[in-house]
């Protein structure tokens, strides 16, 4: 075999390899020895089929097979011969006109790894801004508890008003036609809960038991059920009762409604999800500072693929929440004008991702093959279920997408290695002085500074939310549950009239009328987890 380095420039390799055809030839004479015992023809006894019959049964096959296993090794003895660390999948290409019983000319391009050298960890400075729960803040969430626990008395005589509930029955009809899906009995419905298609609640404003009225909506044009999208329908409905909000007493009884011991138990949960929240921020807040400081000490190229990769992430999820904004023409053009912002982002990301692991490895950081496992069981479960063993067969026979899946636990793990070695100074402070401090840090540069312009300040901002930022939006407020899942494909317009049916995924057993669709979505936000 012979190996010709034809271009080195940076971070760019480039290699001819020639594969000589006696050693492709020495690999299909190899496996025609082994299959030879195994081998049936009639005519002959078992093991003595004649080897020239055997390539003649098989010999386009077993020749391909021998070539990907000579280009295989080859690639190996490349990588390990020249010291290589490849920072994507190396593209190889066999030369024009090959055919069997020539050598194999192969080229080969790629790009390795910068050499880094894992920096010295003395001096490593950081803040840690403390948030201690009020008992203010533990009054708060229990009565949001109480509210979203919400109960109805029943009120006769009484006309329906907006957040009064109203128990119906109605039949939905396409040009006086019932449609599958658009009937239901003794429904609940809580006008202004936004539960239902546009207009659908608002009409029944006013009504009481024992009236009948028809309404008339019109469904959304991305509605889930084909025969429905845009279409005009009628309602026929049939009132029986009207029920007014109750007052929920937070006491012992309502805890013990909700399964607990009592009224303290309640408290001491909800004090404890508190902390947990205030302690995402405050370790968001770390790790912010600790990567500006790493970002702005080191300044080294980076692979242009893996840029590359990582800008498309970004630029899929931006054009995925731009589709989903009230003018996506308008959204997609904002994004556009701050492209090269997020390029540069990328390009942020993926060198702090190598200084992280060059950190990580030079400090024995790893993953263990438990948590590993953990990883891959969490990801598969995105899937179907006969689908999960496939995706966990891929991940265990392809080195690249077990990395891709290793690396945000391992960038974690290396992230609190080195926040333990820095001298840490704590200071209390308000939740929202938390978060001002999260918003100021993602209004900089790496090295410290501000944006010059606003506009790019703004994109920086949104793009530098930290998945460590999982459990608060850009608003201060909890992150709000993904969408419930529709319960099957033939009930996308079932009984409830819902404003949209949420994609099927993984969970096809909970109803999607309960989602109501978040009041901000932008673009920018899509960046929210492209950065530290």
């Amino acid at each position: 075999m012979q190996i010709v380095e034809t271009t080195n420039e940076g971070l760019k390799r480039a290699y001819t390899v020639t594969i000589p055809a006696k050693d492709i030839s020495a690999r299909v004479e190899g496996e025609v020895q082994r299959m030879a015992p195994q081998v049936r023809m009639p005519g002959f006894r078992p093991g003595k089929v004649p080897a020239n019959l055997i390539k003649k049964m098989h010999g386009p096959a077993l020749h391909q097979d021998a070539l990907q296993n000579s280009i295989r090794d080859a690639m190996d003895k490349l990588v390990a011969d020249h010291a290589l660390r490849p920072a994507m999948q190396p593209d190889v290409s066999l030369g024009e006109g090959y055919e069997e019983g020539k050598d194999a000319e192969l080229s080969v391009s790629l790009e390795v790894l910068p050499k880094i050298e894992a920096p010295s960890l003395d001096g490593l400075k950081l803040e840690k801004l403390n948030v201690p729960v009020s008992e203010d803040a533990v009054d708060e969430a229990v009565n949001r508890i109480a509210s979203q626990q919400k109960s109805y008395e029943a009120a006769e005589g009484r006309a329906a008003e907006d957040g009064d509930q109203v128990i119906c029955d109605f039949v939905g009809k396409l040009d006086g036609v019932e449609f599958e899906g658009g009937k239901a009995e003794q429904q609940a419905i809580v006008i202004g809960s936004g539960r239902l298609i546009p207009g659908f609640e608002e009409q029944l404003i006013g009504a009481k038991a024992g009236e009948e009225r028809t309404i008339t909506v019109t469904f959304p044009a991305d509605y889930p059920a084909e025969n429905l999208k845009g279409k005009d329908a009628t309602f026929d409905i049939t009132v029986h009762e009207v029920k007014v909000p109750g007052e929920t007493v937070v006491d012992d009884e309502f805890a013990k409604q909700l399964g607990l011991e009592g009224l303290e138990q309640l408290r001491n949960l909800m004090k404890g999800q508190l902390e947990q929240e205030t302690a995402g921020l405050t370790r968001t807040q770390m790790k912010r500072q600790l990567l500006d400081q790493l970002a702005a000490g080191h300044d080294f190229d980076v692979p242009p693929t893996m840029v590359e990769a990582e800008f498309e992430q970004i630029w899929q999820q931006l054009q995925h929440e731009a589709g989903h904004e009230e003018d996506p023409e308008a959204a997609r053009a904002e994004i556009e004008a701050e492209k090269d912002d997020y390029r540069k982002i990328a390009e942020r990301r993926v060198r702090l991702g190598l200084l992280l692991s060059e950190i990580g490895q030079a400090n024995g950081v790893e993953v263990t093959g438990q948590e590993m496992q953990m990883l891959l069981q969490q990801a598969a479960q995105q899937y179907r279920p006969e689908d999960r063993q496939r995706f966990v067969d891929y991940v265990r026979n392809d080195p690249m997408a077990a990395a891709q899946l290793r690396a945000p636990l391992y960038e974690d793990k290396v992230v609190d290695f080195l926040i333990e070695k820095a001298e840490v100074t704590e200071r209390e402070v308000t939740r929202e002085e938390l978060q001002a401090a999260i918003e100021a840090d993602a209004d900089g540069n790496s090295d410290g500074s501000k944006e010059s312009k606003p506009k790019k300040a703004a994109a920086k901002k949104a793009a530098k939310k930290s998945d460590e930022e999982g459990e608060t939006t850009s608003d201060d407020e909890p992150k709000k549950a993904p969408a419930k899942k529709a319960k099957a494909a033939d009930e996308s317009a079932e009984a409830k009239p819902a404003k949209k049916a949420a994609a099927k995924k993984k969970s096809d057993d909970e109803d999607a009328a309960d989602a109501k669709p978040a009041k901000k979505s932008s673009a920018k936000k899509a960046a929210a987890k492209t950065e530290d």
